[in-house]
């Protein structure tokens, strides 16, 4: 019964051959043949065969023949299956109705039954002052009440439908009557004749010769007519749809129907006038797309040229008057156009190859490769052009049962525009614009779609900057949205040719994001020139620490705290430069070289940040523990641990998670993509050494300011302060401050001051380094004095001293502790 399950079983005591289920459906003249579908289960074992039928309605009800041979002979047994009427399947004209008796004192109201094996009588109560009379049409048959005379009050009426041993089918419309004083909406005959109705209610209206369905039309509160909703449709265009559904649901023949389909389609196009026709029309799709493979049919040349007709008319239609409408009504809609149309596309006989075909929004070619397939290249001479190639590698390995490989390329013009504005996680909440091309390539072998391989594409004539990415249906609930998951961008950032690259097989396109600040060559130029600086800056500060080191790194704090600065200007050096020669390198994952260079910046830089960690720990424990003297040996061992094994395992573990997923490297750099997450495994601990190096900080200041009172004055303890803070006063804000911007050029991509700011301090860290981190100190300066300034006169030599006893023995022990 409706909602329930139908089962139909043949037992047997001897074994069946070419055994087929059929059903003749009410009115129908011929059986039609049963196969699995989303209704229809078919279940065999020895003895027995069971047809089930799953949410069983009228439009399964009808006589069942099983045919079968057995021991030589031709069997068939019938069964009839009765399923009764529910109110969903009656129709009803108008369901609920307003009228003046002063302008229509007469009305009609309609019950429509479907024809079914059942008998059924119908009548409406009230029956006063009215009259039945019985209307047939196809499928159906109709019992119309005329009211002569309109009732005084509002008034329901019922139409019973009545079959023997049955309980009856009442169904209601209720009536009501507008009186003096109601607010109501006047008569409108603009496109449907609207009669009087009162306020708050929805009129209705049939559709027109040719076309099925009721349009609505709500009156508001305010006596006001609102928009027209709901929807008429081509009655050839839903007869598709229904056998399409039928197909799609087990009844039919799929080989010999799709096809025939497929065919009528590409007429019914032409007739699409509203977002009914059009949902109707792609729903049809939509269903034979899925009974090919479910019944793994393969379309000729005549049912694929079909098909690409029916979609360049489809993609032609109107945006807001079609599109937009159905799209509101199923946001969904684009995206399954997609899907159907690839799926159908690559289910060509392989007899049928190679096959080109070219209209204006639709370009498709095929082609059949040998079990040792070659290198796979095709282009497309649309605007902006198109190329792709697949290489053999990735053909090679499905052909290695003799197995041929059919490569199909779908190009859709316009598509990109009915499509959801969805975005996957790595791409963000950015607009974007794309070139107006979807490209979609499959390939099978054995019968079988294969997505995983690599293929190369050529977008021509993007802008902006470029995005590779594909249309992923899983998305969104199923809406589908674009992402850009395992695909990578590798043209250069001046060619005017966007190469895509992508380890799977899908339909892609590229995306361009105007909002983002523009490559320009002032910001190159300027990040080469501060790079180039920084470097020379701490080559000279290595330098100045080959010729001082002896004497500035006598005492134990010195040597260690001088330590971690040197080992932050060799970590800085390695990375500026390595950072500064990777744009010179072909970028994308398939470049060990440019792996390399984005592996070693990202660990080069890391290890800046933990020996300057390194440092920060070492003057915390000093400020806290002013007596615990440090064992040398062990806190050099782990500020080496710090500064070199933990970046390791930061870039490591990044390089493992992140490149099998192709969200490793930036597109077009080499260097960490902020897409899917590699970014984060840098930025997360710079920021995080970044506070802590703050915190510090700001302990030293606190303890500074608070002197014991065996110190002495107040102007010695503020040059004993600037003494103890100034490597983190140094290192801390200049860090901080660049990837703190940094972090703002993530956030903000309109304005360009972030951008520059970022470039000129990131690039100059090597300067800083050297002004303040090395010339400034004191000791560094006298060393470089005695060294360079031995045959000046001793008057120098005196002034010097003399400088030297302005400092208490006390504030100058400790001051150089923490220098």
């Amino acid at each position: 019964m409706p909602g329930n399950t139908l089962n139909l079983t043949l037992v047997t005591s001897h074994e069946t051959t070419n055994l087929n289920w059929f059903l003749r459906p009410a009115g129908s003249p011929r059986p039609i043949l049963l196969q699995p579908g989303t209704q229809v289960s078919l279940t065999s074992s020895p003895g027995q065969a069971v047809l089930s039928i799953l949410n069983i309605s009228h439009k399964w009800a009808g006589e069942y023949t099983c045919r079968f041979e057995a021991q030589g002979f031709r069997w068939e047994l019938y069964q009839v299956v009765k399923v009764p009427l529910q109110a969903t399947d009656v129709a009803r004209l108008p369901d609920q109705l307003s009228i003046s008796c002063a302008t229509s004192p007469s009305f009609q109201l309609s019950c429509c039954l479907p024809s079914t094996h059942l008998v059924y009588t119908a009548s409406w109560s009230p029956t006063e002052g009215s009259k039945a009379s019985l209307v047939n049409t196809p499928g159906s048959w109709c019992l119309v009440l005329t009211v002569q005379r309109c009732p005084a009050a509002d008034t329901t009426y019922t139409c019973e439908l009545q079959s023997p041993g049955l309980t009856p089918l009442r169904v209601p419309v209720s009536v009501t009557i507008i009186q003096d004083g109601d607010a109501t909406c006047p008569e409108d005959s603009s496109a449907v004749a609207w009669n009087v109705t009162k306020a708050g209610h929805v009129a209705q209206a049939p559709c027109p010769v040719n076309r099925t369905g009721v349009v609505k039309r709500t009156c508001g509160p305010d006596g006001s007519w609102e928009p027209i909703h709901g929807g008429c449709t081509d009655t050839g265009v839903l007869a598709l749809f229904h056998r399409a559904w039928l197909l799609r649901a087990g009844q039919g023949w799929p080989a010999v129907e799709a096809p025939q389909i497929l065919a009528e389609l590409s007429e019914q196009a032409k007739v699409v006038s509203s977002p009914s026709d059009l949902l109707a029309l792609l729903g049809t799709i939509s269903f034979l797309a899925k009974v090919v493979v479910d019944a793994r049919i393969q379309l000729n040349r005549s049912a694929l040229e079909a098909l690409l007709k029916t979609t360049d008319k489809v993609l032609d239609l109107d945006t807001s008057s079609l599109w937009t409408p159905a799209r509101a009504q199923k946001p969904s809609t684009g995206s399954d156009l997609l899907l159907a149309v690839e799926t159908l596309a690559r289910s060509l006989c392989p007899q049928d190859h190679p096959f080109s075909f070219s209209l204006q929004n639709v370009r498709l070619q095929t082609q059949l490769l040998g079990p040792f397939p070659a290198d796979y290249r095709v282009s497309f001479p649309t605007r902006p052009p198109l190329r792709a190639h697949i290489p053999r590698c990735s053909l090679a390995p499905l052909g290695r049962n003799g197995t041929n490989v059919s490569i199909t390329s779908l190009v859709l013009r316009k598509l990109d525009r009915l499509l959801p504005s969805s975005y996957g996680q790595g791409l963000g909440d950015s607009v974007y614009a794309t070139p107006g091309l979807v490209l979609a390539i499959s390939v099978m072998a054995g019968g079988q779609a294969f997505d995983q391989g690599e293929v190369v594409m050529d977008f021509g004539g993007t802008g902006g900057t470029p995005h590779c990415v594909f249309w992923d249906h899983s998305l969104f609930r199923g809406k589908g949205g674009w992402s850009d998951e395992g695909c990578q961008v590798q043209t250069a950032r001046a060619s005017p040719t966007t190469r895509c690259v992508c380890r799977h097989l899908t339909a892609f396109s590229v995306l361009t994001s105007p909002d983002t600040v523009p490559e320009n060559l002032t910001l190159e130029r300027l990040s080469q020139v501060g790079l180039g600086a920084s470097i020379v800056a701490l080559l000279v500060c290595l330098g100045v620490y080959r010729l001082v080191w002896r004497v500035v790194a006598q005492s134990k704090v010195a040597y260690l705290r001088h330590t971690a600065l040197l080992n932050v200007v060799l970590c800085l050096l390695a990375a500026d430069a390595c950072f500064l020669g990777a744009p010179l390198l072909p970028p994308g994952p398939r470049s060990p070289l440019c792996l390399a260079a984005a592996f070693l910046c990202h660990f080069l830089y890391l290890a800046t940040f933990f020996w300057m960690l390194a440092q920060a720990l070492m003057l915390a424990h000093q400020l806290l523990f002013v007596f615990d003297q440090l064992s040398q040996c062990r806190v050099l061992s782990l500020m080496v641990v710090l500064g070199y094994v933990c970046p390791m395992g930061f870039a490591g573990a990044a390089l493992a998670l992140y490149l099998p997923r192709g969200q490793y490297l930036r597109e077009g750099a080499c260097w960490l993509s902020g897409k899917g997450g590699a970014l984060y495994t840098f930025v997360g601990p710079v920021l995080a050494i970044v506070a802590v190096n703050g915190l510090v900080l700001a302990m030293a200041v606190r303890k500074l300011l608070r002197p014991s009172p065996s110190e002495g004055p107040r102007a010695e303890r503020r040059q004993a302060l600037l003494a103890v803070i100034k490597a983190l006063l140094v290192l801390t804000p200049i860090f901080g401050l660049t990837w703190g911007l940094g972090l703002a050029t993530l956030l903000e991509e309109v304005s360009t001051v972030p951008h520059y700011i970022f470039t000129i301090l990131n690039t100059t860290q090597g300067v800083f380094i050297l002004l303040f981190g090395c010339l400034m100190d004191k000791k560094v300066r006298e060393a470089l004095l005695k060294r360079f300034c031995r045959s000046q006169s001793p008057n120098s030599t005196i002034s010097l001293a003399t400088y030297e006893t302005y400092i208490p023995e006390q504030s100058q022990g400790r001051s150089e502790d923490t220098r």
